[in-house]
């Protein structure tokens, strides 16, 4: 009995030691094994470009000319409000009643050949002969008076028209002034040729019909201007350029060879 425990012990203690054997066999194999390493932070997250200083910037917008030199609208520069409003055919009623008016008093002076003075007392008797019936009959009727309306001129809005005329009056005689002191030589040439153009087309019309024809430039240039706007631009540069070019050899040819009148600055000295 005491030889088979013993027996038995030795076993169980050879059974132990392989138990250890293979424990420790399986820790050193674990410990060869590579560790994984550790995903990087900066893989996974997306590199943000920084903001980079030559970015495209966007196209300049090449300079365009307009008529005159302008830099505002059409409207802005005809005044704004309503008078702009009726020559741009903005309030087209309006528009069609001030040219069927002028076109009206235009007929009845030139074609008919109505004097102004006759005119005015004509309408002011065929008036006051149907209102003076009128008022008569309602009494004879037992019906009420024509309401006949108070009309008056406001004294502000004739003050600002005259001060208004006084300012413009003022601003061309400036200019004349200044011309005729011999420094402007290309508003010398402008005016010259705007009076002369000016008197040749008032040798063709007399003054009413003369007036006529501006009126109803204002009501159809402007208009047509603002609808055909970059064509009429690219055709005046265009124009500008040719009559710069002139203007430059006659300056050289004879304008510069005109003596000027003396400087402000030589006057005050």
């Amino acid at each position: 009995m005491s030889e088979h425990a013993g027996d038995s012990e030795s076993v169980i203690e050879e059974i132990v030691e392989k138990l250890h054997g293979h424990d420790a066999s399986s820790s050193d194999s674990d410990s060869e094994k590579p560790v994984p390493a550790a995903p990087v932070v900066a893989e996974a997250v997306k590199e943000v470009p920084p903001p980079s200083s030559h970015l495209p910037t966007p196209p300049v917008k090449p300079k365009i000319y307009r008529l005159f030199g302008r830099q505002q609208p059409l409207h802005v520069v005809l005044g704004g409000g309503r008078p702009a409003d009726i020559l741009l055919w903005r309030k087209k009623k309006i528009s069609a009643i001030a040219l069927g008016v002028a076109t009206a008093i235009w007929v009845l002076f030139e074609l008919l050949e109505y004097h102004l003075l006759t005119l005015v007392c004509h309408i002011l008797i065929f008036s006051l002969a149907i209102l003076f019936l009128w008022s008569n009959a309602t009494t004879l009727i037992n019906k009420a008076p024509p309401r006949i309306p108070e009309v008056q001129i406001p004294e502000k809005a004739i003050l600002e028209f005259v001060s208004s005329l006084r300012l413009e009056i003022n601003q061309a005689i400036a200019l004349l002034r200044q011309i005729a002191s011999g420094k402007e030589r290309k508003k010398f040439l402008a005016v010259i040729a705007g009076l002369w153009v000016i008197s040749v087309v008032g040798g063709w019309f007399n003054f009413l019909t003369l007036f006529y024809l501006l009126f109803v430039l204002a009501h159809t240039v402007p208009v047509l201007y603002e609808k055909y706007e970059d064509q009429v631009d690219a055709f005046s540069e265009k124009a500008i350029i040719e009559l710069k070019k002139h203007y430059a050899v006659v300056d050289a040819k004879v304008l510069s060879k005109i003596p000027r009148g003396p400087s402000k600055g030589k006057k005050s000295e």
